[in-house]
């Protein structure tokens, strides 16, 4: 759909025009991103590193599929379920990148407030899908469809909630969690085309726009990172998609990457308490390969490949 791809260009080029004005701003006012100390050593020569990049590919993205769907007659509840996935956790990213400037620290919000805020965001979505009278069925593997409200409003939550996080490990390395997204989306994208949803591929193609344009900034070496604003953004996004395309268990497969991130996260925790003992040299995993000795261009590479892979493999078993 030619729509589509004016969406991407439209997008890509807001993004590449305003991310140049964005790292010039923010290096003339000394704003930059504060590393984790226990984060790898060789990492610290990053802090001072603009960040917040992901501001501006969001914004890209919101204004122009709400441009294209109101000039193509496409506004539904989809296209703002979808909208206010992105938008809803690209603020409360924003708001936690923010503290972290003013403060000049590498903590924001606190875990529960930044949490609380993600399933408001998730039960506005539920309220939306529900004023659509949207049917509330969940199919889950080996019991089959199940129509009820109340499992698919826990579900949609946890979703929202947790792919929202997932992708906020991944941003770990340079370009990373930017590559690994344009993957998702693309797959998504690809999808959406198939099935003819045109709010749906109008949103992602918006979304890989912005994020071609900004991995221009964003390789290595990073000259601004995308920072909460950007990462818990298109988790969120990437979670709304799954589930308004009826597929959210693709997300295992397409977003396998940052599965195996957050696992890596949780699996270290349960066995440091349990037993004193590491799984991993560091968490999450790319950190792990990094203290191996990879190069970030070779995790980064490795991962790409191992997304792209779990996409492949989710549109051969889809189609």
């Amino acid at each position: 759909m030619l729509v589509s791809i004016i969406a991407l260009v439209s997008s890509l080029a807001l993004t590449a025009i305003f991310i140049p004005w964005l790292i010039i701003f923010m290096r003339s006012h000394h704003e930059g991103q504060e590393i984790r100390d226990e984060g790898p050593k060789w990492h610290q020569k990053k802090s001072g590193t603009p960040t917040m990049g992901g501001t501006i590919f969001v914004l890209a993205a919101v204004i122009f599929t709400l441009w294209v769907a109101i000039w193509q007659g496409q506004i539904n509840k989809t296209v703002w379920i979808l909208l206010i996935s992105l938008l809803g956790y690209g603020i409360i990213g924003f708001l936690d990148d923010g503290i972290k400037l003013y403060f000049k620290r590498n903590l924001g919000l606190r875990a529960w407030q930044k949490l609380a805020l993600q399933i408001i965001i998730a039960i506005v979505i539920v309220f939306i899908a529900a004023s659509d009278h949207f049917k509330f069925a969940l199919f889950i593997p080996f019991l089959g469809v199940i129509d009820s409200a109340v499992l698919f409003t826990i579900f949609l939550i946890f979703w929202l909630v947790g792919f929202s996080n997932a992708v906020n490990l991944s941003d770990g390395l340079d370009g990373l969690a930017t590559g690994l997204s344009i993957i998702a989306y693309g797959t998504y994208a690809y999808m959406a085309f198939k099935q003819k949803n045109l709010a749906i591929l109008l949103f992602c193609m918006s979304v890989i726009g912005g994020l071609i344009a900004f991995f221009i900034f964003n390789h290595k070496p990073a000259k601004i990172f995308m920072g909460d604003a950007g990462s818990l953004a298109l988790g969120g996004g990437l979670a709304a998609v799954s589930v308004f395309l009826n597929h959210p268990w693709s997300l295992l497969l397409v977003g396998i990457v940052f599965v195996c991130e957050t696992a890596s996260v949780i699996l270290q925790v349960i066995s440091f308490q349990t037993t004193g003992k590491r799984i991993f040299k560091m968490t999450p995993i790319h950190h792990h390969f990094e203290m191996l000795g990879w190069s970030e261009w070779k995790v980064d590479t490795v991962f790409w490949i191992v997304g792209l892979i779990g996409s492949i493999l989710y549109l051969i078993i889809w189609g």
